[in-house]
């Protein structure tokens, strides 16, 4: 479907319950066609795409060069086959792509780090197993593929008569990137910003020890563009980036008030915090032992997110009690 002159949109089914599809763009250059993400590595997402596709008058032999947001399996996947069937140059950011060897091509010692993690944090044994390894066979839905470039920060994109700026805003996934359009002001977002929902910021070992900190500075910095439309990697494109960056810093003052009630006056782990939370999934509010393994791993991710946060804002402490991290804010 054009969107715009020149930029097409294409729904790609997602396999995961709850996520209806991810957004590919393709964005039509004098000299070739630009697409950005492109969907989990599925043979349903793949005949999707390709259908799609042709029924707006693209082959994959006219993508000449795929950027992808971000490493995440459903921006990613079909990066190596895409490129490989179009000989189409793939990049993605220089941050992003310190993860490709440890996500996706030799995860043994990260699957071991992320073990370690999360019994830090408070993991009974009975459960670790199940969370370390609860994103692994999502490894099978994308085919890794060597970046042309890598993308910086203030990088340009030509694709005349579109010239797009590479903005890096960490927060979702350390190396996250959008697109900035400043002639025509359109913002592609990834998954930096969503219409229907805020997107999950994650606190684990390859993601700093700030995300949630960072993800705000980023949205700060994104609020200073002149953006017209923001096409977004699921949902809706949309309008309004200040309501919409106010809506998702309610999201998440609601989530520090809902994690100091949970807290109480005592020193918890984030795992003990995280089952005393209220949890939305797919519209359904659900409590913590009635999530699958990806879900209950997200929600503690997301608690230690604001635990991190809450502490670098002198709004709570972090200690150290031999192998066991604890949090306290204070009651």
């Amino acid at each position: 479907m054009e969107l715009f002159k020149g930029i097409n949109q294409i729904k790609v089914p997602l396999p995961r319950a709850g996520q209806d599809s991810i957004n590919v763009y393709i964005v039509e250059g004098s000299n070739g066609n630009l697409m950005i993400d492109t969907g989990w590595n599925t043979t349903e997402a793949f005949n999707a795409l390709a259908q799609e596709m042709k029924n707006s008058g693209f082959a994959m032999k006219d993508i000449t060069q795929i950027v992808v947001t971000h490493l995440h399996p459903d921006h990613f996947g079909l990066a190596g086959k895409i490129a490989g069937l179009a000989g189409a140059a793939v990049s993605f950011s220089a941050i992003e792509n310190n993860f490709m060897e440890s996500r996706y091509n030799h995860p043994e010692e990260f699957l071991k780090e992320t073990s370690a993690f999360l019994k830090s944090h408070g993991v009974p044994d009975y459960e670790l197993k199940m969370l370390a390894e609860a994103s692994m066979n999502i490894r099978n839905n994308v085919t890794p593929v060597t970046p042309a470039s890598l993308l910086q920060a203030g990088d340009k994109i030509q694709m005349d008569p579109y010239e797009f700026e590479v903005l890096v805003t960490p927060g979702h996934s350390p190396g996250h990137i959008c697109l900035y359009e400043p002639n025509k002001k359109y913002l592609f977002s990834g998954d930096h910003l969503l219409m229907e929902s805020a997107p999950n910021i994650t606190y684990h070992p390859q993601s700093g020890e700030n995300p949630l900190g960072e993800y705000i500075d980023s949205l700060n910095k994104v609020a200073e563009l002149d953006i017209r439309f923001i096409l977004p990697g699921h949902g809706p494109v949309f309008s309004g980036v200040a309501p919409k960056i106010d809506a998702i810093m309610g999201h998440h003052k609601d989530r520090m008030m809902k994690i100091e009630k949970a807290m109480g006056v005592e020193m918890k782990s984030g795992f003990d915090v995280a089952r005393e939370i209220p949890w939305i999934v797919n519209g359904e509010p659900l409590p913590y032992n009635k999530l699958d393994a990806i879900d209950r791993r997200l929600s503690l991710l997301d608690t230690l997110a604001h635990l991190q946060y809450m502490v670098a804002e002198n709004n709570g402490k972090k200690v150290n009690e031999g192998e066991k991290t604890l949090y306290w804010t204070g009651g």
